[in-house]
């Protein structure tokens, strides 16, 4: 695993130090092992996993704007892309949030076990935190892996931004469609779309995409609906 993680963070452009490699295998351990008793992942070999769950969450960094940024992982579920990045850039706040109280338990044990410091495990449905006087309009980044399809993604994520900041919506490439059926949604929400960034997992011919959104303003209230409305209804 090490040396794919090396060489792999290298063509990111990224450098990872040998504790932090050692907080990889660890995390890599953890994950196997609870994943016999919880659904947590699909993807059960070592080399696998360094590329297509770390690599690929690694891989939001050349992105910037991560630097002691407070970050949301919204439908985290394992961790995905949240502990990565976490481990990959220690000065980040983290927010862990997921709607299953077994996984935000098996985050909680995993960030304690990693020795991660400044990260906040919630159980919580992502419209009902989003409501929250101090989770509204809160974070400079706001993450999510693979959660839902994007016109619905923007109303559960787009509210935890504050003006200014960013909503990254991890994508496969293919997904031109959903872009443009969510342009209306992010509009109404206060949002524009920055930029779409492909990019080839490292040591994989596996493409994925980085839809990245800006906040320009506060998100109206009213925002985001209940999650039956939402699914009914997309913006």
């Amino acid at each position: 695993m090490r040396h794919i993680l090396v060489q792999g963070a290298a063509e990111l452009g990224l450098a990872l130090s040998d504790a932090q490699l050692e907080q990889f295998e660890r995390y890599f351990a953890i994950l196997t092992e609870k994943n016999r008793v919880m659904n947590l992942t699909a993807i059960t070999e070592e080399a696998d996993a360094a590329r297509l769950h770390f690599l690929d969450c690694l891989a939001l960094l050349p992105l910037g704007g991560f630097e002691g940024a407070s970050v949301i992982d919204i439908g985290s579920g394992a961790g995905f892309p949240g502990v990565p990045l976490k481990i990959a850039r220690e000065d980040i706040a983290l927010t862990l949030l997921d709607a299953q109280q077994k996984r935000v338990g098996f985050l909680e044990e995993l960030c304690r076990a990693l020795g991660l410091e400044g990260v906040r495990c919630l159980h919580a449905r992502a419209e009902e935190a989003a409501l929250l006087p101090e989770m509204r309009d809160a974070f400079d980044v706001a993450v999510s892996r693979a959660v839902a399809r994007l016109n619905v993604l923007i109303e559960l994520c787009l509210p935890f931004v504050r003006p200014g900041g960013r909503f990254i919506a991890m994508k496969g490439p293919e997904s031109d469609d959903e872009i443009r059926e969510a342009a209306r949604g992010a509009e109404i929400l206060g949002a524009e779309l920055e930029t779409v960034r492909d990019y080839v997992i490292p040591g994989t011919d596996v493409r994925h995409r980085a839809v990245v959104y800006r906040k320009k303003r506060e998100t109206p209230k009213g925002y985001p609906r209940r999650f039956a409305k939402i699914q009914k209804n997309p913006l």
